[in-house]
């Protein structure tokens, strides 16, 4: 079966390239050493890449019979499977892979690696029947219950339109869970959840969704969210059996969307795959031009006719061996003409002193030539080197070198006229389904740009793939027997489209195949910026030069041209950054004032191409951070522990904008006078520790008024040079509470009568 996979390759290379040679003498050199690289191959998972066979191209310029076999020798960390051989023109190896236990972050997301999951907990809140009352309900998250309590309406209509607004806690019921999740590295490679390390798993929460104003956290395995209601979010809820009866009762369940996901580190083992073979060969002793024609339309060959004309083209490639001396080189010449036809002719120069230069040349089959069922045009190409002085051989001297090859294209109307004899000697062809060939490549490359061509979507529907058999007309570079693979286009090739073929082997000998083709562009650069980090007021930005240019066409780093510049709401004074933004590479920025703005940049390359990019963004303003707690109204003073009356307070402040509150003062004044009236007292100041339960012990009976400052520090990254204590924003209980939640009365408890005699 291994030597019938083989045969098919070596057919379908044979198919691909017709290279006839002619020799003449030069002067005989010595046994030289020679070396092709194993391509690196490095992440591949699972027990089938532990060991992988590679058959490898010669280098130009050394044929397979001038090989000492008993020289070949493989360098690197992989381990040799067997022997290496030369088969079917091509250096044939076996390694075993060098193992690696790898171990990464990897991100449990829903199903796609940019979509969270969503959880959709709410509150239910009731109208009453008098249509001006509201049930709160809220859950208490230190005692794990749900509770409630009534609030008078804030509108003038009746019945009320909307709750007064509030805030609430609530917890999600329902949590995906992490084995559930589909799990991803960073670039989005699926990660089987077998492969997951669980202890490591920690779920993350992010912003709440349609706007709610609120935040989420983990408390007991538990998704704990407070958030302002009503929100954007409502839907019709019905009222519990006990709830009063009315006219305007009516149910409504307010909710919020959590997104959240889960991050954790995995362990894989991987296989790679690198190194060098080196052998001995003897080189040819004699300068030789090696010609080589390839046809490379019509893909495949023949074609079927269909519309006016069938476009040919036939890249002509000379190679010049066993002379080293490039600069006696005058010039090369292609030639290209019909044979039997109307003798059209081409004729190309190449005047670089390389000792390898190609051609291509355009022809067409007109379909009033395809007077019967099939026809087919056979082309004459000729390749010829011209030496400025004349270069001494054994016969004598030359002044230069010819090889003539020819090619042929073919056309049918109907039946496809070749036909592929069977192979003598070798097993019939098994049983079962051929291999589906795929190539995944772009349709445009510019100039100079390495192009990754990817067949490893190739699928086999009863076995596996074992070969690949890649084509590249055109390109500079090749592909080995390998999945996938890096090519690029010379300049001289912009505005040309290229083939790309593949063929597959299956481990049944069986093959498929495809093509598709590549349009080489001009190699302009592709200006970009990228701006990241806290898109917010007084936040540290950072504006990225992404630029990218081919990669033989750098982009000059002196000329690169970078502006910012306010748009709106902030003016340029407003943006800050050290240093200049010459040659800019990555720059952090700071915005003190919320707006648009806008950033450009112009860069050139090493071709001689421009380009230009403008982005605009919005940075938003600092939230300041919602203050609100909770007391009970009124409390009674305990003769048992000094007449002291004691009011738990739980705070419930936050963030709306994921800042860090750092800070609380608490504070309380009297109404001594008991005129309902606090205007006319002093704050007196009873915590600044940041806590967020606390206990007020008051002595004197009468109404209280309490409130708490909070004072945040910025949740993201800032630069501290460009921003000051007073950036950091406060608010106080007074501005986002009703004061009659933040009044306490203190009464004397009463007496207790016995009337046990």
């Amino acid at each position: 079966m291994g030597k019938n996979k083989l045969w098919i390759i070596a057919l379908i290379v044979s198919c691909l390239v017709f290279m006839p040679t002619i020799n003449y003498s030069a002067q005989a050199e010595g046994a030289k050493q020679g070396s092709v690289s194993v391509p690196v191959t490095s992440g591949l998972t699972g027990s089938a890449n532990s060991a992988k066979t590679f058959y490898l191209d010669l280098p130009s310029g050394v044929s397979s019979s001038a090989i000492k076999t008993g020289t070949l020798k493989y360098s690197g960390s992989n381990s040799v499977v067997g022997a290496i051989s030369i088969e079917n023109g091509k250096i044939k190896l076996t390694l075993k892979g060098t193992a690696k236990d790898e171990t990464f972050p990897v991100e449990g997301k829903d199903q796609s690696f940019n979509r969270p999951f969503v959880t959709n907990p709410g509150n239910s809140i009731w109208r009453y029947a008098d249509g001006r009352r509201w049930q709160i309900n809220n859950y208490d998250e230190y005692r794990d219950v749900n509770t409630f309590y009534n609030a008078a309406a804030t509108d003038y209509s009746t019945p009320s339109t909307n709750p007064p607004t509030k805030n609430v806690s609530t917890k999600s019921i329902t949590i995906v869970p992490p084995n559930s999740a589909t799990w991803f590295r960073k670039d989005q490679t699926v990660v089987p959840f077998s492969s997951v390390n669980e202890s490591s798993i920690k779920m993350q929460l992010g912003t709440l969704l349609d706007g709610a104003k609120g935040a989420g956290g983990l408390k007991n395995g538990k998704i704990v969210i407070t958030y302002q209601v009503p929100t954007a979010n409502v839907r019709p809820e019905q009222v519990s059996d006990n709830f009063e009866k009315g006219q305007w009762v009516e149910g409504r369940l307010y909710f919020v969307k959590q997104p959240y996901y889960y991050e954790a580190q995995a362990k894989l083992t991987s296989y790679s795959y690198a190194g060098t073979v080196t052998f001995d060969y003897s080189p040819p002793d004699q300068a030789t031009l090696n010609g080589t024609a390839t046809l490379e339309k019509p893909s495949p060959n023949p074609i079927k006719l269909e519309g006016s004309k069938v476009d040919v083209k036939i890249n002509v490639k000379g190679e010049l061996l066993g002379y080293t001396d490039s600069s006696n080189i005058e010039e090369w010449v292609f030639y290209a003409k019909e044979k039997n036809g109307t003798a059209k002719a081409d004729m190309k120069k190449e005047y670089s002193k390389q000792l390898t230069a190609s051609k291509s040349f355009d022809f067409a089959i007109p379909a009033s030539r395809v007077v019967n069922d099939n026809f087919k045009q056979d082309y004459t190409l000729t390749v010829v080197i011209r030496f400025k002085k004349p270069v001494v051989t054994k016969t004598g001297t030359i002044t230069s070198l010819e090889q003539s090859m020819e090619v042929s294209a073919g056309v049918y109307k109907k039946d496809n006229p070749v036909s592929y004899p069977s192979v003598p000697s070798t097993p019939p062809k098994p049983e079962g389904k051929p291999p589906i060939a795929r190539i995944t490549a772009p349709k445009y490359i510019k100039a100079g740009s390495d192009m990754m061509v990817y067949g490893g979507n190739s699928s086999d529907p009863d076995g596996y793939i074992t070969d690949y058999a890649w084509g590249t007309p055109g390109a500079e570079g090749g592909i080995e027997n390998t999945a996938r693979g890096y090519v690029w286009y010379t300049r001289d090739k912009v505005g040309e489209t290229f083939p790309i073929t593949l063929t597959v082997v299956d481990n049944d000998g069986m093959t498929g195949s495809t093509s598709t083709e590549v349009t080489v562009i001009e190699p302009r650069p592709s200006a970009d910026l990228e701006i990241s980090g806290s898109l917010k007021q007084n936040r540290k930005t950072t504006l990225t030069n992404s630029s990218s240019s081919p990669t033989r066409f750098p982009i000059i780093k002196s000329r690169t041209q970078v502006t910012i510049s306010a748009v709106s709401g902030g003016t340029n004074a407003d943006i800050k950054y050290s240093g200049s933004l010459a040659e800019l590479e990555s720059k952090d920025v700071l915005f003190r004032i919320p707006g648009k703005y806008r950033a450009t940049i112009h860069v050139e390359n090493t071709a001689g191409y421009a380009s230009d990019k403008e982005i605009t963004f919005d940075i938003a303003p600092d939230e300041s951070p919602v203050a609100y707690f909770a007391m009970p109204i009124g409390a009674y003073r305990d003769p048992t522990n000094g007449n002291k009356a004691v009011i738990s307070i739980d705070d419930m402040s936050f963030s709306s904008d994921k800042d860090n509150i750092t800070r609380r003062i608490w504070e309380y004044r009297y109404d001594s006078n008991n005129n309902g009236s606090f205007t006319d007292e002093g704050w007196v100041q009873f915590s600044s520790e940041n806590k967020t339960r606390l206990n007020l012990e008051l002595y004197q009976v009468g109404k209280y008024e309490v409130r708490v400052t909070v004072i945040e520090e910025f949740g993201q990254p800032t630069i501290e040079d460009f921003v000051t204590d007073a950036d950091r924003l406060r608010t106080s209980s007074e501005a986002t509470q009703n004061v009659i939640e933040r009044i306490v009365e203190v009464n004397n408890r009463p007496p207790e009568v016995d009337w046990d005699f």
